[in-house]
């Protein structure tokens, strides 16, 4: 069991994110192209226009709960006066509204992939793979988050988090992890998962945000219509219709 352990908290971990590395960079190089989510807006808009925004904005404040909860001491939010009761009733709110808010999307998403036969014949088998994955690792997470409100909640700042920051300095915790409660082990496990099958899906077009577009300046649009020819001056003639030849400054005078 200790060897299990030491494979699954120790060295599993960096396989993932090795795989994550060379993955992205291989996809690069064969398949830059390819960083997209092939978006299907043609096919269906109404669902998509729900779905999406429920389920790319809950997920970007899941990730920085998850931020926040991993990667910030519990001695940083003492020393900030932060009440331990305070910091998970703020994590249960807010984590527990955007975990929701990001499943809810995911499932319009994919009721929209089933629903609509255009959408539905896009889908590839990464998709697949990636779909099942996703909605459960979001719900791992949700009943994770549930567990805080029992009366004697399992504290997971001074067990995953400590796991999760010790792969930083290449010592992993493995009993940190490894007495942690099955829900927080397969969300952890399901998570790593995620990471290694990112740069072979659709997942891949996140490191391709758009984000210089929040800097860059305006894009003037002119109108391609007819333009207006200016009022002739005072004095003067004004041009002839196209096809025809303008009369000599004499005759013009003698009418």
């Amino acid at each position: 069991m200790n060897h299990l352990h030491t494979a699954l908290w120790g060295v599993l971990p960096y396989l993932c994110v090795g795989l994550l590395v060379t993955g992205t960079a291989w996809r690069y190089r064969y398949d830059r192209f390819g960083f997209t989510t092939r978006s299907s807006q043609l096919h269906e808009h109404r669902l998509l226009s729900v779905g999406g925004p429920l389920f790319h904005f809950g997920l970007l404040f899941v990730v920085a709960g998850h931020v926040i909860g991993l990667a910030v001491p519990e001695s940083w939010t003492d020393r900030a006066h932060v009440h331990e009761r305070l910091y998970h009733a703020n994590a249960l709110l807010v984590g527990g509204t955007a975990g929701l808010a990001t499943l809810a999307g995911l499932v319009i998403l994919l009721y929209r992939r089933l629903r609509v036969p255009a959408v539905r014949a896009a889908t590839s088998r990464s998709d697949r793979v990636v779909h099942p994955v996703l909605i459960t690792v979001i719900l791992a997470g949700l009943v994770a988050t549930a567990t805080t409100l029992q009366p004697h909640p399992y504290d997971y700042r001074v067990g995953v988090s400590v796991w999760f920051r010790s792969l930083f300095g290449l010592d992993p915790d493995v009993s940190a992890m490894s007495d942690a409660p099955f829900v927080y082990q397969l969300h952890a496990l399901l998570g790593m998962a995620l990471f290694a099958l990112w740069p072979f899906s659709r997942l891949v077009h996140a490191f391709t945000a758009p984000l210089g577009y929040l800097a860059r300046p305006y894009v003037v649009y002119r109108s391609r219509g007819a333009r207006h020819a200016p009022a002739p001056r005072p004095g003067s003639h004004p041009a002839p219709p196209p096809g025809t030849h303008a009369p000599p400054p004499d005759a013009v005078s003698r009418r």
